[in-house]
């Protein structure tokens, strides 16, 4: 009896809201009937866009993924902060917007850009003492992280609308953009939360290119040297 050949490759999801990526890796794992299926880059929720999805022996490619460099469009929203930094958390506080100017919203997103120190946000994906932040934030418990350098290549307004700001977002891997958002409305001074992520681009892999999850299918499947012959 002929040995099953097992599928190997690197598949790259659009990623629809409201799914987490581990719910995207069950659907993946489902559609191909095997278990060694893992992803590259944690989306929230919230989010979508590129998720790029690792089969079989390409899940050993895992490190070089997770290394790339990414980027997103994304919408905060002025005035409002919120448990999560995210327009689904917990409202903390509502502050009025009304006199923040767009020019102000573009001269404190370039005090952002370079290298910058970023304290990871409590619904983070961070391990402490052997657990992970989201996980003592669905406790309540919140504990204190230490900085972690981040570059942010480049941050761009695309379109305001007050009380929601668009914006163009490059930057390094280990970056949260809930977190930029949230410092920004910081700095300005009426706080903010993310309302919208859409991640664009990771590392060679761009939003053009990718697929669906009712897409998702072997012809789809790339193949490591594939992915070697863009780098």
């Amino acid at each position: 009896m002929q040995a099953k050949i097992e599928l190997k490759g690197i598949l790259i999801v659009n990623k629809p809201s409201g799914m987490t990526s581990h719910d995207v890796v069950d659907a993946v794992r489902k559609k191909f009937r095997m278990k060694r299926v893992g992803h590259a880059g944690t989306l929230d929720p919230l989010a979508t866009g590129v998720l790029v999805v690792l089969i079989g022996k390409a899940t050993k490619l895992f490190d070089q993924f997770s290394s790339f460099d990414k980027a997103y469009e994304a919408t905060m929203t002025l005035g409002l902060v919120t448990s999560t930094a995210d327009i689904k958390g917990k409202t903390i506080y509502e502050r009025p917007c009304e006199d923040i100017a767009q020019t102000q919203v573009e001269e404190v997103m370039k005090k952002f850009v370079g290298e910058i120190e970023q304290i990871p946000p409590m619904v983070s994906a961070v391990r402490y003492k052997g657990k992970r932040l989201y996980q003592l934030a669905r406790k309540g418990i919140e504990v204190k992280r230490e900085p972690r350098k981040i570059n942010i290549f480049h941050l761009n307004l695309l379109d305001f609308k007050r009380p929601n700001v668009k914006f163009y977002l490059e930057c390094s891997k280990g970056t949260y953009v809930r977190k930029i958002a949230e410092d920004i409305g910081d700095v300005l001074g009426c706080g903010a939360c993310i309302s919208q992520i859409h991640r664009t681009k990771v590392g060679p892999f761009c939003i053009e290119k990718a697929i669906s999850l009712d897409e998702v299918n072997e012809t789809h499947l790339m193949r490591p040297d594939e992915y070697r012959n863009m780098l």
